[in-house]
């Protein structure tokens, strides 16, 4: 037998599969865009951990120099036990960051290669630079991006849609369907005919059943205010998002200037001017082992804000479900590699 339901039933059930399909892509791309905007935040926390070896190899060099020339002066009366000991402690402060460093970057490494689906022991060699030049919309601009693009939104959408017609199904579930049925029997032995066919045509009445549909037709429009209320708070939820992430990109990026115009050639000029003080023994070490310090501690906050601008931005993205504009600028970092 087979039943025929009547060709607005039809349509729709089609179009609530269809809905089934869109929502499920909106929800892998979803999942995509989260573990890309994970990748992009390995990456950089790879990048300025690259940085941070780097400046922490040319601090260490320093301070070695440093401590080699403090014995030496030591041994003639020039320095006292005091200075060495605070060089020795310097140095030693700096073989413990050393150790966090190496802590952070096999974290980063084993996190990106789980996020590539590799053994989290497997060798990662990044190579890039710092998206430093990142054109930030305005409030307004993100929000309808983010309408737009953001998969989560897109997918209650659907869901909306895919209740509204789930509800017009259930009404619709009120008129009756035919059904055709047909068969064949072997009748026994000394029978008139051997073969007996049979064929039939019925009608269901749902009006009968009037409360059971009705029920249907109510949970299926409380589904739809479900839905909408779902939508309505995740948009909030979004906005909060978008603005918390547009608010780290633009504080970092006022970070990176300040340290890039300002603190940075202030803390060069003040260790350059340290040292030649020390040399020509018009300066304390004290104030050289100080100003080395100072420089350090700059120059990883620098490259901390670098970080953190590519980071914030790939949150924004993330929180738009779609790229920022691109700027017109090429950012001035120079490429890095960490192997």
């Amino acid at each position: 037998q087979q039943t025929f339901p009547g060709k607005e039933k039809r349509d729709l059930r089609g179009k609530v599969a269809v809905d089934d399909v869109g929502a499920a892509s909106d929800e892998l791309e979803s999942l995509r865009q989260q573990v890309s905007a994970a990748v992009r935040e390995a990456c950089a926390t790879l990048l300025r951990n690259a940085d941070e070896m780097r400046l922490h190899n040319q601090q260490a060099a320093v301070l070695n120099e440093a401590l080699s020339a403090a014995l030496a002066e030591y041994t003639t009366g020039k320095v006292s036990q005091a200075d060495v000991l605070r060089a020795q402690m310097a140095l030693t402060r700096l073989n413990e960051h050393l150790v966090e460093l190496e802590e952070e970057r096999d974290t980063a490494r084993a996190q990106l290669n789980a996020l590539m689906g590799r053994s989290p022991e497997e060798a990662v060699e990044i190579a890039g630079s710092y998206r430093s030049s990142v054109t930030v919309p305005s409030t307004d601009e993100l929000e309808r991006l983010a309408i737009e693009h953001r998969p989560e939104l897109a997918a209650l959408r659907k869901q909306i849609v895919k209740s509204g017609d789930q509800s017009r199904l259930a009404r619709l579930a009120m008129k009756p369907d035919l059904t055709v049925a047909a068969g064949y029997m072997l009748m026994p032995t000394g029978s008139f005919s051997r073969s007996a066919y049979m064929a039939e045509l019925t009608m269901n009445l749902p009006s009968l059943n009037r409360a059971r549909h009705d029920g249907e037709t109510k949970q299926a429009d409380a589904a739809t205010d479900v839905a909408q209320a779902e939508l309505d708070a995740r948009t909030s939820a979004v906005f909060l998002e978008i603005r918390q992430a547009q608010i780290a990109v633009q504080s970092a990026q006022k970070r990176v200037k300040l340290y890039r115009d300002t603190l940075l050639p202030q803390a060069e000029a003040a260790f350059k001017a340290s040292t030649a003080a020390y040399q020509n023994n018009r300066g304390e070490f004290r104030n050289l082992i100080d100003s080395q310090n100072l420089l350090l501690d700059i120059r990883t906050s620098y490259s901390k804000a670098l970080s953190a601008v590519d980071a914030g931005s790939a949150q924004l993205e993330l929180a738009i479900g779609a790229p920022l504009p691109s700027p017109n600028i090429t950012p001035s970092s120079n490429q890095r590699t960490d192997k």
